[in-house]
């Protein structure tokens, strides 16, 4: 197997993912079978234990995983002292080789390259073991199997104009000093490389030109595999890894003609997202792209109101009204409203009241996860009557519990003991719109991470009202999909669907989300119960039928900085 590592410099590049992606799809545009892997320099064990508002989104695989600790505590190390090298670094060094081979395509045997993005900034302490590790493991694999792109900031100074190469020289230098030696550069800049700049670092970097490649601002961040390919990235990469016998020219039309449609779109769709990390969007950062596939597949540009739940409770009508006014206001210009997970109690309220909102008011609802739980809480205390309904995770005493910890769950240890990973999901019926939305299945797969689920003793009385459980587990015990028949669409699902989208293949419940805000989810439902593709590829404008044809692709990008712009959608 070859192996493509991703590092990013001592100024950080504020794009090793973007980068790392990009290299995966291209390198798959080649003919080639791509696998991935993301790695996050901290200790712990479980990273749904870490805040989403200061480490972002923790975004959840098929699979689980183990550590150096639970080794030692076995007895692994029958005694001996466990030390960061060789102990942590060989055990980084197997890991990555096993879940590298991996197969991730629904193909036997492992993949041909396996790109990895190592997080954090060359010369952090965190960082060091794996380096160290990434060091051992290119020898381990050989020269011919391993090539580290080193993805690094070039400033421009504004008073001169002058592109700066030092802290890409000296992020090399430092990078080298621990034992890596990169073999190609990515260098994140607002404009094209200059020749003196691309000189200087080919002389300081010892690399050649060919191998130094400008990340430059561009209207959306899918336009990035495109430079990557007009600067031969995979060339380098072929040449580094031996590839070019086996690789052919990447095929990236139908990529092309996406990236492009969607620097056209300016009917917009405005989404009300309401949770409890607002404040940082990287922790929504799946949902976020989740909305902006289906909304490329709508042809809509999407706009993100950010809405603290709390805000929308009325404790913040006394204590903060211009926060409570801005809310609501916001809430009610939303075409669609969107509540995400999360844990604890804090804004569960205003997330009842934004369910409740979009049910009688008859605006397209998606909840996930949490979102799911309260609508159905906001159900039993608004049509059943239950004025106390909630979840036993909010109030352990309810007399009317909704929602309950799951019998398998653990309440001392709170790493490791979700319902987590892949899940299989049965529709009770063909007939509803999620059914619908996923081609007509009988079952599909996704992933999930929760403690609590709906309780299976009230099924029954929420049915006789009017809600209806279209998914549910093997069991029939455990609901996985919630619906509301008689509504525009109002969708709560047990599961993170989210983290299964992709640009050209959106998921089905956020592209029916996303479809009945803007008035297209009949055309969205005929589509998919046809097994016609939503890629935007196609670019069929649903209200009239006919094809738009995109720009000539440019090469001027000029806009973008690298980071979230506040709407959902990131350059």
């Amino acid at each position: 197997m070859k192996y493509v590592l991703v590092t990013g410099g001592v100024v950080s590049g504020l794009g090793k993912g973007i980068t790392a992606s990009s290299i995966g799809l291209l390198l798959k545009a080649c003919g080639l079978r791509v696998t991935a892997i993301k790695i996050d320099p901290y200790l712990n064990t479980d990273a749904g234990t870490m805040s989403p508002i200061e480490h972002g989104e923790v975004y959840v695989l098929d699979d689980g995983g183990e550590s150096v600790i639970d080794k030692e505590r076995r007895g692994d190390y029958l005694g001996k002292t466990v030390q960061v090298v060789p102990h942590i670094t060989d055990a980084i060094q197997d890991w990555i080789e096993r879940v590298a081979h991996i197969p991730v395509d629904g193909k036997e045997g492992p993949a041909d390259v396996c790109v990895i993005e190592l997080g954090g900034t060359i010369g952090d302490i965190e960082s060091m073991p794996f380096i160290q590790a990434l060091g051992h493991f290119s020898y381990r694999v050989g020269a011919n199997n391993f090539c580290l792109v080193h993805v690094s900031l070039v400033p421009v100074l504004n008073v001169v104009g002058e592109q700066k190469t030092k802290p890409t020289q000296h992020s090399v230098r430092g990078l080298r000093s621990q034992g890596l030696s990169p073999q190609i550069l990515a260098c994140r800049s607002t404009m094209v490389l200059d020749e003196n700049a691309r000189a200087k670092l080919s002389q300081f970097c010892l690399l050649p030109g060919e191998n130094i490649i400008t990340l430059y601002d561009v209207p959306n961040i899918w336009h990035i595999p495109l430079l990557l390919r007009d600067q031969k990235a995979h060339e380098a990469i072929f040449k580094v890894l031996n590839l070019k016998g086996m690789a052919q020219e990447p095929d990236l039309e139908e990529w092309t003609y996406r990236a492009e449609a969607c620097d056209l779109l300016h009917e917009p769709v405005r989404i009300a997202l309401v949770g409890k990390y607002t404040c940082l969007s990287d922790s929504y950062l799946s949902v976020l792209k989740a909305l902006i596939h289906a909304s490329v597949s709508c042809q809509k540009k999407l706009t993100v109101d950010w809405i603290s739940a709390t805000n929308l409770e009325d404790a913040t009508a006394k204590e903060n009204p211009d926060a409570y006014k801005a809310a609501w206001k916001l809430l009610k210009g939303a075409d669609g409203v969107l509540v995400p997970g999360g844990f604890g109690d804090r804004g569960v309220q205003g997330k009842i009241i934004a369910a409740k909102y979009a049910r009688v008011n008859r605006i397209p609802y998606l909840g996930i996860c949490l979102g799911m739980q309260v609508a159905v809480i906001e159900f039993a205390r608004s049509v059943l009557g239950l004025k106390d309904a909630n979840s036993t995770e909010f109030e352990p005493n309810t007399k009317s519990p909704c929602v309950i910890f799951m019998p398998e769950g653990s309440k001392t240890h709170m790493g490791g003991t979700m319902r987590l990973g892949s899940r299989r999901t049965y529709f009770q019926t063909k007939e509803c719109k999620s059914a619908k939305l996923y081609g007509g299945k009988s079952f599909i797969d996704e992933r999930h991470r929760h403690r609590y689920e709906v309780n299976p003793d009230l099924v029954t009385r929420l049915e006789k009202s009017g809600l209806s459980f279209t998914g549910k587990d093997e069991t029939g015990q455990r609901m996985e999909i919630v619906e509301i028949p008689n509504h525009p669409y109002f969708i709560g699902v047990q599961f993170h669907p989210e983290f299964k989208s992709r640009p050209g293949s959106p998921s089905p419940v956020f592209l029916g989300f996303i479809a009945a805000a803007c008035g297209q989810l009949e055309a969205v439902l005929q589509h998919s119960s046809r097994g016609v593709s939503n890629d935007i590829s196609s670019m069929k404008t649903y209200q009239n039928g006919s094809a738009t044809k995109p720009q000539a692709y440019r090469q001027e990008y000029v806009y973008g900085n690298g980071i979230g712009n506040g709407n959902g959608l990131h350059y």
